[in-house]
């Protein structure tokens, strides 16, 4: 069981470190601050950190107040991340997350309090919950800590299903993610805990409910809940990437002409560098040598060329970025032979840095890539086989 938990509990941090890139904004922060405090509740549970814990400190279930008082934290920092996620005036979130640290953190105040006034000198590593069902103090801290998880939980299911009829899309889905974790934890978790502490009450044992079935499914909302926080604002970012690596590929036959003529810096290239960064290297490095070029470029090439890809049944655009890729293909071959400029360089600009982004580029390098084996034959690669490209 405690391998599971610390499964559990690394999952939830690995999702906070992968969020954790603007710590100062409130809603990024908060988010990371409920991941690692629900990871940190897992670990706090786990059967193994609840002995060392008993042992470290010398007092018996001493983990059960220090878990508690975890989950309280946890739950009031659902409550925090509820408030940034909805945002508002500064003044009156600031004011609602003051309210809910304080509640919550009388709270663990009184599951401290309750714990010390009562009597449980008997280590239960897994049953304590039902074990001191009956014992004063001990089981008003076990009711306390279960209430307040419940109204956090309540709370943020029904605000999530309330902004879910509002919005669309990867945060709609997050949304109702999050509700469902809720669920789980409510009926997987907090029912399962006050059935088995209410039968103690009645002298019945349904302790299986809380050491068997609940902890499991508190792993499985916690781990629901978290990916509706996470994916909302890690899919955009990893989609964006892929795009970039993408594009990244799709420019090759483009760079592979025009590399040698690239005077831009040479960037700090490592093979963990993001798509994003590859790509934004190779864009620059691009628009570098095509302006490194343009002494070169020769119109009557490009009308040529033009005119036979009309002929051919292109479309206007299509001929025009096939004629650009022509007389790029040949102002690479002219500077890679060391000739000298044209005496009238052309001041035509070329289409891809005329568009924003790497469309431009990208349909520059399909172009050449599908150019007629007349210019392929042409196209120059002055650099030797064996030279890395200095930007990757």
């Amino acid at each position: 069981m405690s391998y599971v938990v610390y499964l559990a509990a690394a999952v939830l941090a690995l999702a906070g470190i992968l969020l954790f890139r603007r710590p100062r904004n409130p809603l990024t922060l908060s988010t990371c601050v409920a991941i690692a405090l629900g990871a940190l509740v897992f670990i706090c549970s786990a059967p193994l950190t609840l002995a060392a814990v008993n042992d470290l400190t010398g007092i018996p279930n001493f983990g059960a107040p220090l878990t508690y008082g975890m989950l309280t934290a946890y739950s009031c920092a659902l409550l925090i991340l509820l408030i940034n996620w909805r945002g508002g005036p500064r003044e009156r979130v600031r004011l609602m997350v003051l309210r809910s640290m304080a509640a919550y953190g009388l709270l663990v105040i009184a599951i401290v309090l309750l714990f010390a006034l009562g009597d449980a000198d008997t280590e239960r590593l897994r049953d304590l919950d039902t074990y001191y069902a009956n014992t004063p103090f001990v089981r008003e801290m076990i009711l306390l800590y279960l209430l307040g998880h419940s109204a956090a939980t309540l709370t943020m299911a029904a605000v999530c299903v309330k902004w879910a009829r509002e919005v669309g899309g990867l945060l709609r889905l997050g949304l109702w993610l999050i509700v469902g974790g809720a669920m789980v934890d409510v009926t997987g978790f907090q029912l399962t805990k006050y059935t088995a502490v209410v039968a103690r009450w009645t002298g019945h044992d349904l302790d299986g409910l809380s050491t068997t079935v609940a902890p499991p499914m508190a792993s499985l909302a916690a781990l629901l809940c978290s990916a509706g926080f996470v994916l909302p604002r890690l899919l955009p970012s990893l989609a964006a990437h892929w795009r970039g690596l993408s594009d990244h590929r799709r420019l090759a036959p483009l760079w592979s002409l025009v590399r040698h003529v690239s005077t831009s810096p040479k960037p700090p290239t490592s093979w963990w560098d993001l798509p994003q960064t590859r790509l934004h290297w190779r864009e620059v490095s691009i628009h570098d040598a095509l302006l490194a070029l343009a002494p070169y470029f020769d119109d009557q090439v490009r009308v040529r060329a033009e005119d036979a890809a009309l002929r051919s049944g292109h479309s206007p655009h299509e001929a025009r970025v096939a004629a650009e890729a022509a007389m790029l293909t040949d102002a690479a071959r002219r500077a890679a032979a060391r000739q000298t400029p044209l005496d009238k360089p052309s001041t035509y600009r070329l289409h891809a840095t005329q568009v924003s982004g790497t469309s431009g580029l990208v349909e520059l390098a399909r172009a050449l890539h599908r150019s007629p084996t007349a210019i392929r034959e042409n196209t120059v690669n002055a650099a030797p086989e064996s030279e890395e490209p200095h930007v990757a």
